[in-house]
């Protein structure tokens, strides 16, 4: 699996824990899109896409099928997290 591309959204301070959203390219043929970036009590980490089910329960969408997998795109997506983190507060101060 080769990650193409990850765009990041920020979402606006003061909506909680959810700082951003991410979509992310696989080998440049499909797109997962809403992979949420959450504040958690040691740091940001990322949360698939999800549905609420009659129970009340979230399931995953999609997800990886190893931790491997899931510690790798973790890793990718939040490292361009911090860039448009960065990218943000230099257009901020401009």
């Amino acid at each position: 699996m080769n990650i193409t591309e990850v765009r990041v959204r920020l979402v606006k301070k003061g909506d909680g824990k959810l700082k951003a959203v991410a979509s992310v390219t696989i080998d440049d043929c499909f797109v997962v899109h809403d992979v949420k970036i959450i504040e958690g009590t040691e740091g940001c980490f990322i949360a698939m896409p999800s549905k609420k089910t009659p129970e009340g329960e979230y399931k995953d969408i999609v997800h990886p099928l190893n931790s491997e997998t899931r510690a790798e795109l973790g890793k990718i997506i939040l490292a361009e997290y911090e860039k448009a983190l960065a990218a943000a507060e230099t257009s901020s101060e401009a």
